[in-house]
C-alpha cells in the first residue's frame, strides 16, 4: 500500500499527525498545494512539470509554496517550473528557458540568461527591476 509512503511525505511537508483525515477546505491555499505536491510526489515521478504554481494563491502564500519548490530541488528533484517569478527561478533553477508570444527565444544556466542574456528581450524581461 502507499499509505505509509503517503504519510512520510506529508510528514516531511510539514503536516502533523491526522492532517490527511481533515477536509482540504480546512487548509490554507498554500497547504492545499502542499497537499497536491504530496500527492504527486507518492508517485516517485522521474519529472515534476508544474506551470504556474503560485498564481492563484493569496500573496502572503507564494513564499511558503516556494520555499517548498526550494527544498524538493535541493533534495534532487527534477522539475519543470512555468513561473514569473524571477528571483525564485534565478536561485533555484540550473537551467532557463525565456518564451515571448509561445516563441522560444533563448536557453541556457540560469547564470548566462539572469547575467548575460543574449536576447534584448530577455533582458528586458529579467532586468533589475524583475
Amino acid at each position: 500500500t502507499l499509505e505509509p509512503r503517503a504519510r512520510k511525505i506529508l510528514a516531511g511537508l510539514g503536516f502533523k499527525e491526522g492532517d490527511a483525515e481533515k477536509p482540504a477546505k480546512t487548509f490554507s491555499g498554500g497547504w492545499v498545494m502542499r497537499a497536491h505536491l504530496a500527492r504527486l510526489l507518492v508517485a516517485e515521478p522521474a519529472l515534476l512539470l508544474l506551470d504556474e504554481v503560485t498564481s492563484a494563491l493569496d500573496p502572503t502564500l507564494v513564499g511558503e509554496v516556494l520555499d517548498l519548490l526550494r527544498e524538493l530541488a535541493g533534495a534532487g528533484t527534477t522539475m519543470l517550473i512555468a513561473t514569473h517569478e524571477m528571483h525564485f527561478a534565478r536561485d533555484v533553477a540550473d537551467r532557463v528557458a525565456f518564451l515571448d508570444g509561445g516563441v522560444l527565444v533563448e536557453v541556457g544556466p540560469a547564470a548566462q540568461i539572469f547575467d548575460s542574456p543574449s536576447d534584448p528581450r530577455t533582458a528586458s524581461f529579467v532586468g533589475p527591476s524583475r
